[in-house]
């Protein structure tokens, strides 16, 4: 008995010791505010010890072995002596600074279970004789289903969880398979089953202090509670598409509260029930007369948030794709209402950084209204160049696609209005380095329709794209391009060969003022330069006016070139004519096969000769050509 005695109490003494430790070497480097975690205040001991994280105590025997891995607490032989240095130091205050990690984001929609969460199992509908008794049971069926479960929790309720899902698929199965059985109390236990399943909140789509999330690059969240939302969904389209469905009675419960509700639920970022919402909501549409005007407002308020707001929302497809059936089905001519949904929403979406997620069902609808109404064109085209992307390539590529949809339905008179700045943003996307945009804007000289609206109106057209067309040829560094560019070329000149070589002509005035002007403008230079030095050293309270200069207009006649004063910048240009009357004989030249896209060999650049570079290549000798020249070598030694 003495000896347990003498070993309880060196064993206290050894715990108060490490303890004090702890204690001392805690205060240099643990602050002094309140503990972080909750855990920490159950195990809140003295005021001396509050904010240290004691481990579970041990008693220790004679007959307890020591711990394999040396980190428990009362084994001070194995503890890490902190090393000196400044790199070691800062090491060790590391584990002491308070960090705050990235949340994570939300698994699933924010869901509120039921408190009560026991289903009984009953009888199966078919097995009930009596139709009063089935109704009953069909609706005690109902109010089990609005019972909801946490799903974040998958080992909790799984029995039940189970039940609720077959008396679902049962409940879907006994409408569609039944006549008589949509009565007036079965409405409201419908919508109040679907109204405690769905409406839920959506977890957030920016986290507090992490990245934002990216719907082109992260994978979307999947709904964890979807073996029943799923059955949920195929109820209420089975209730609503019911021959036996009766709109009058359904107005009492399926109000806009009920249309905002579902409206919210289209963030979702589980595709599957995206595109359950897009069907409900379109049967809902053509149901409920009442309802339509403000659904497509609720809608456009969704949008403007989108395009002014936020930039996120998950559910922009989808709506535009229900809007695409809704415009189909305008009746002429358009509201005014209808007009400003086209000009204040549809054309700004274009705009969005995520365009590229809903752009296909986007272009669908300015089509539909285009098909509607041709006197919106030129509000269309002039939308589309007011927000034409200047450094967004493949926005660009999108761009130009619809472009194409809207040139395939344009009616000639209205081509007319918007050809010049639509020709000119298409003779930029014609010029651009990036091939893929160039090699979109030349492939519409393969569009039959778009070549015959062209030639129509070539005399306007032509001396748009021509020096476009001309640059590419030679200066575009894919090869493809090149292809495309004679194409377009050759067309042109089948079109009207008489004013292709007047833009030929003009082209070449055109490059010979170049020189000129480059001169011009560096003698101004040079004048504003001397004006600006002469005041600053003369400090004169009036400066002289630059304008009473007089200038000479410049034209052709006026700026002869001569060949003695030729720079080097001239005979450039005029190389580069030689190269273009070359270009334009090889147009020319009649081709039996017509090939739309003929391959060629690769042009060799032509570049400007300088005369002394010239003379030194002549001066050039070889290495061998010196060594047979040089005389023989003498030996001194």
């Amino acid at each position: 008995m003495m000896k347990g005695l003498k070993n309880r109490f060196k064993n206290k003494n050894i715990n108060s010791n490490v303890n004090s430790n702890k204690a001392s070497t805690s205060s240099k480097h643990t602050p002094t505010s309140q503990p972080r975690f909750p855990e920490q205040q159950q195990q809140v001991g003295t005021p001396e010890t509050q904010n240290i994280h004691l481990a579970p105590k041990i008693p220790l025997s004679p007959k307890t072995p020591p711990s394999p891995t040396g980190n428990h607490p009362m084994n001070l032989e194995n503890k890490e002596i902190p090393k000196s240095g400044p790199l070691n130091r800062i090491k060790s205050l590391s584990s002491n600074i308070p960090t705050t990690k990235t949340p994570r984001r939300q698994s699933s929609s924010r869901i509120r279970p039921s408190l009560r969460r026991e289903i009984e199992r009953l009888s199966n509908l078919r097995d009930v004789v009596s139709p009063i008794e089935r109704q009953e049971l069909f609706l005690k069926k109902l109010q089990q289903c609005t019972l909801v479960f946490d799903f974040t929790d998958a080992m909790s309720d799984l029995q039940a969880k189970e039940i609720k899902r077959q008396i679902l698929t049962e409940l879907v199965e006994y409408i569609t398979t039944n006549k008589g059985v949509i009565t007036e109390p079965v409405y409201p236990a419908i919508i109040n089953v679907f109204s405690i399943n769905l409406f839920r909140t959506i977890p957030p789509r920016i986290n507090p202090t992490g990245d934002a999330f990216d719907p082109e690059e992260d994978e979307p969240i999947l709904e964890l509670a979807w073996p029943h939302l799923q059955v949920v969904y195929e109820l209420f389209l089975r209730f609503v598409e019911s021959p036996e469905f009766n709109t009058n009675i359904a107005k009492k419960y399926i109000d806009q509260k009920f249309i905002l509700q579902l409206l919210e639920i289209f963030d979702s970022e589980d595709p599957r029930e995206r595109d359950y919402l897009k069907t409900t909501l379109h049967r809902i549409y053509g149901k409920f007369l009442n309802l339509r005007a403000f659904i497509r407002r609720s809608i456009n308020n969704i949008f403007f948030q989108f395009i002014y707001e936020t930039e996120r929302h998950n559910g922009v497809a989808e709506l535009l794709e229900i809007l695409g059936s809704i415009i189909n089905g305008f009746a002429l001519p358009l509201k005014e209402e209808h007009k400003l949904f086209l000009s204040r929403v549809l054309i700004p979406l274009h705009k969005v950084k995520s365009l590229g997620l809903y752009h296909p069902q986007l272009a669908y609808c300015v089509v539909q209204f285009m098909e509607k109404d041709p006197s919106l064109t030129e509000e269309v085209v002039g939308g589309l160049l007011r927000y034409w992307p200047k450094v967004n390539s493949p926005k660009e590529v999108m761009y130009l696609n619809e472009l194409e949809e809207i040139l395939d339905i344009m009616e000639p008179q209205e081509f007319v209005k918007v050809q010049v700045p639509m020709f000119h943003q298409i003779a930029r996307c014609v010029s651009s380095p990036h091939f893929q945009v160039a090699e979109r804007a030349l492939c519409y000289w393969n569009n039959d329709y778009i070549v015959n609206l062209i030639s129509d109106n070539i005399r306007i057209i032509l001396p748009i794209m021509f020096p476009s067309l001309y640059q590419n040829s030679k200066m575009h560094w894919n090869r493809t391009i090149h292809g495309l560019v004679y194409n377009a070329l050759k067309i042109f000149m089948e079109m009207s060969p008489r004013l292709f070589d007047e833009c030929v002509l003009h082209y070449k005035q055109k490059v010979q003022l170049e020189p000129q002007k480059k001169k011009y403008k560096e003698e101004i230079w040079r004048r504003l330069e001397a004006e600006a030095a002469k005041n600053a050293v003369a400090r004169a309270s009036t400066q002289m006016s630059f304008s009473s200069t007089s200038i000479p207009s410049l034209n052709a006649q006026t700026l002869p070139l001569s060949e003695a004063n030729m720079t080097d910048t001239a005979k450039m240009v005029n190389s580069d004519l030689e190269n273009l009357d070359l270009f334009t004989k090889e147009l020319e030249q009649p081709d039996p096969d017509k090939p739309m896209i003929p391959t060629y060999g690769r042009r060799k650049s032509v570049l400007p000769v300088d005369e002394q570079v010239l003379t030194e290549l002549c001066r050039h000798k070889s290495l061998e050509d010196v060594l047979n020249s040089a005389p023989p070598h003498t030996n001194d030694e």
